[in-house]
């Protein structure tokens, strides 16, 4: 399980931004990757502002994401594969509950489920 924490911070001039910090002392910088729609998310960026004590990810939402339903992007430490974080946006139809968005998490989730252990079984036999 990963020791890294994801603050979301805001969208802004369509980009999601939030901050990572970990309990490590002298920390690395995380191996930090976006996917939306099990593609990864182009032009992420992961940098420690000057004595800081974070690393501030800034995601640029693609044009292509925006359009009718649900669009969810997750977050994941690459280093042990555990998912951060996730934002997620709803266009078109007006819905009275985000039980659409929490699907689709449920989706994303499963499929880097399945994923990790068909690797397992590979690495096993």
């Amino acid at each position: 399980m990963s020791d890294l924490k994801l603050t979301p911070t805001r969208l802004f001039e369509g980009a999601w931004e939030g901050a990572i910090t970990t309990s490590r002392p002298n920390p690395d910088k995380p191996n930090i990757a976006v996917t939306h729609l099990d593609r990864r998310v182009d032009g992420v960026e992961l940098v420690r502002p000057p004595q800081a004590d974070y690393w501030a990810l800034r995601v640029p939402v693609p044009r292509e994401a925006l359009s009718d339903g649900v669009q969810t992007f997750v977050i994941r430490d690459l280093d042990d594969d555990t998912v951060l974080g996730s934002f997620a946006f709803i266009a078109g139809e007006v819905m009275g509950d985000d039980i659409r968005a929490q699907v689709n998490l449920l989706r994303e989730e499963l499929d880097m489920l399945k994923a990790a252990f068909r690797r397992h079984c590979l690495e096993t036999m």
